[in-house]
């Protein structure tokens, strides 16, 4: 597992993968935008949450699972943040990847979470063609894990819990 792999999903306490309850024949995947920030996710969230109100969860990297793979100077940045007001979600956090840089167009993505591994894995072969598949779909401390930016440029990222998990 990569540092960018558990850094970018950290979602123990945002990953609100508790679908919905299925009606017949549907998929119990939520498709949801998830936010990137640069160093600032706390503040924005923070922002958000007196704008929308709601319940508020703020992981930062030194409280998770991912901090034994993170430099020290990440320590503080935020692994994961979910906002939940009413029907509204907003998942995020800062920017963890040391090999990428955030810009324009990458820094809000599609978050497509919960489901069966296998339908999870069939969206992610399929949306896979002619993408840059930045991580695998592999199983993590929280789940299973994958990202990747389409054919057309936008960034997925995909969570499913393991059985147990």
């Amino acid at each position: 597992m990569t540092a960018a792999t558990a850094v970018l999903a950290d979602l123990e306490t945002g990953l609100r993968a508790e679908a919905m309850p299925k009606e017949k024949g549907r998929s119990s995947m939520q498709l949801t935008p998830y936010l990137l920030f640069d160093g600032t996710c706390k503040k924005a969230m923070e922002f958000y949450h007196s704008v929308l109100g709601g319940n508020l969860a703020v992981t930062q990297v030194k409280n998770s699972p991912a901090s034994e793979h993170m430099q020290a100077f990440q320590q503080e940045k935020v692994v994961n943040a979910h906002l939940e007001s009413g029907v509204m979600q907003i998942p995020a956090s800062d920017w963890l990847m040391l090999d990428k840089k955030p810009n324009p167009g990458n820094t809000v993505c599609l978050y497509l979470s919960g489901g069966t591994l296998e339908e999870l894995t069939s969206l992610f072969e399929k949306l896979s063609a002619g993408a840059d598949v930045t991580n695998p779909l592999q199983p993590t401390f929280f789940g299973t894990y994958g990202a990747l930016n389409d054919r057309f440029g936008v960034r997925w990222m995909f969570v499913c819990k393991n059985a147990g998990n």
